[in-house]
């Protein structure tokens, strides 16, 4: 279980570190799309060295008028 719980926080580490080489951290400017890619390039983790490249696109509703 203590092996288990080690894995899956280098897991989360190499996915972050992936996403601070992607750039990902340097922008103040957040939206839902940005946000939902930083979470699933940090989930993807290792992944993210064999070609995988997650990316989330959202649209909020516009209020009516």
């Amino acid at each position: 279980m203590r092996i288990a719980r080690v894995l899956v926080v280098v897991w989360l580490i190499i996915g972050a570190i992936a996403g601070a080489q992607r750039g990902y951290y340097d922008s103040s400017h957040t939206n839902c799309a940005k946000a939902g890619t930083i979470a699933l390039t940090v989930a993807a983790g290792p992944l993210n060295y064999v070609g995988a490249n997650p990316k989330v696109s959202c649209t909020l509703p516009q209020p009516s008028q």
